[in-house]
Parts: C-alpha cells; structure tokens; sequence
C-alpha cells in the first residue's frame, strides 16, 4: 500500500471518470480508472486465480463471485451519488442472485475475486485493495451499533480463506494471509499469516512458498500449527528434564503410565510436531 495516502483516498481516486489501456500497470495515484476498466480487470483476474477457468464467456455467465462484483460496483456509483435506495435494491438483487452480500457503500479496489462467492458479507464501510481473494463464507463485519467506520480495511494482496471471520474496524497489511474458519479481531501487519480463534500470527509470508507466476499466493491451506508446536516444545523440554534427573542419580521411568500412547507423544513424534 502506498503509505502517504490513505486507502480510501487511493480508492476514491480511481472511481467514476477516465480510463486506462489495459497495460497491467499500475496508474498513478492521481488518475481515475474507469468502470470498464475495472470490470475487465475483475473478468481478467479470474484466470490467474482460478485453474478451471476456461474462457470470458464462461466467467461472465457462470461465476457467482464475478457477478456480484460487477453489480457491486454499479451499486456504489449509485451510492456515491446519493441514489440510494436504487443502490441498495442493486444490492439486493446481486444477493438474490448470487447469495454474495456486499453492501453498496464498500470501497473495492481493483483486481478483486470471490472464489465460490456463496456466504460472503462485505459490510458498508469496509474497504478492500487491490488484488484481493476471499473464499466462501467470509464476513468482513462490525462490531458496534454506532455510525462510522466500523469494518475491515484489507491492504493489497490479501487473501482471506473458507469461512474466516474478519470484525471490527481493523486493519490488515498487505499480503496478510488468513486461515481457513478464523476470526480476526486486531490488526495485523503486512506479511504475515494469521489463523485460529482469536488469529494469532504464525508465518511470516516470506517464509511461505513462493508465489504464483501472478505474484498471488493462494496456498491459504499451508498453515502451521502452533498449538502442535507448543505442545512438541513440552514434550522435548520434558525429555531434557528427565535426563537432567538421570544424571542426577535420580530414578526416571521412561514410560508413560497414565496411557500406552507412545505412537502420539513419543519424541520423534515432537520433532516431527516442530516441523510442522
């Protein structure tokens, strides 16, 4: 994300008037993008994300998701020209059709997929970068009764996996990664990987795979457990102070009596454990 102007001011800056060639890069921030521009790129983005995407028209007639971004952006011109009631009918439709909720007065940024769409809540002032992916059953949602910001910010590149919860009006660096079911309820910096109920951060995103050959990592699946790992971090520290006790003249017997569950806490077992 660009770091001296706010997203929502980058965004504003792209909306309603102009166009650029489909070049691929990037505008300045001071140039508007087009309502084509961005539905093609929504159309476009589907290939680098999707391996069964097959062609335009089966990405135009088919894809939920895709639907339901292209009627969202319809509906936000309407809202930010004070139309409304006809936006937030547009709104429902799209959810009518898509069983996608996105309420008309979020701020999307360009190159944004819905993967499988169904479930996903975008609530009315979350406001989303650009090269963003969220797969089914996301909630980007509030946590108070007053007016105001009170949703997500996601920068740049964030991925969001099946059925993560993401509350409040926090924000998330670019190239965060989520976890498949977690809930996010804090900020998290840019570059990390975040899972569990509270997330709690677990990966760096440099120290994940490499990215695809469009720069996006959608590998949402490989995540550590860091339950696992503190349990293995005991079970190795728990052979260190057997050992300390053996060579101390003192009588240690190896084997667990309260089970005979060797195969699951057995040392080998806590490295592998570490690995993970």
């Amino acid at each position: 994300m660009e770091k001296s102007i706010p997203l929502v001011a980058r965004m504003e800056q792209r909306e309603i008037r102009g166009s650029l060639p489909d070049s691929g890069l990037q505008p300045s921030s001071g140039l508007r993008i087009g309502l084509f521009t961005l539905l093609r790129e929504d159309v476009s983005c589907v290939f680098q994300r999707d391996p069964a995407a097959r062609s335009r028209f089966e990405v135009l007639t088919t894809y939920p998701g895709v639907h339901a971004i292209l009627l969202q952006r319809l509906a936000h011109r309407l809202w930010k020209v004070g139309l409304r009631y006809p936006a937030r009918w547009l709104a429902w439709f799209a959810r009518l059709l898509t069983n996608i909720d996105i309420h008309p007065g979020a701020t999307i940024g360009r190159r944004f997929f819905i993967d499988h769409g169904a479930g996903v809540v975008i609530g009315e002032t979350a406001e989303i970068g650009d090269d963003v992916t969220l797969y089914h059953g996301v909630t980007l949602g509030g946590t108070t009764w007053n007016k105001g910001k009170r949703h997500p910010t996601l920068g740049d590149g964030v991925v969001v996996g099946a059925g993560a919860k993401i509350l409040g009006a926090i924000t998330l660096g670019e190239n965060v990664r989520v976890g498949a079911n977690s809930v996010v309820v804090k900020d998290v910096p840019a570059h990390r990987t975040v899972v569990g109920i509270p997330a709690k951060i677990v990966l760096r995103t440099e120290e994940a795979d490499a990215d695809n050959i469009y720069g996006i990592n959608l590998d949402h699946h490989l995540i550590p457990d860091p339950v696992g790992r503190a349990i293995a971090c005991l079970m190795e520290r728990i052979e260190v102070l057997e050992k300390q006790l053996q060579q101390r003249g003192a009588a240690v017997d190896g084997q667990c009596r309260t089970c005979d569950a060797d195969d699951l806490c057995g040392t080998e077992v806590a490295r592998t454990l570490r690995k993970i």
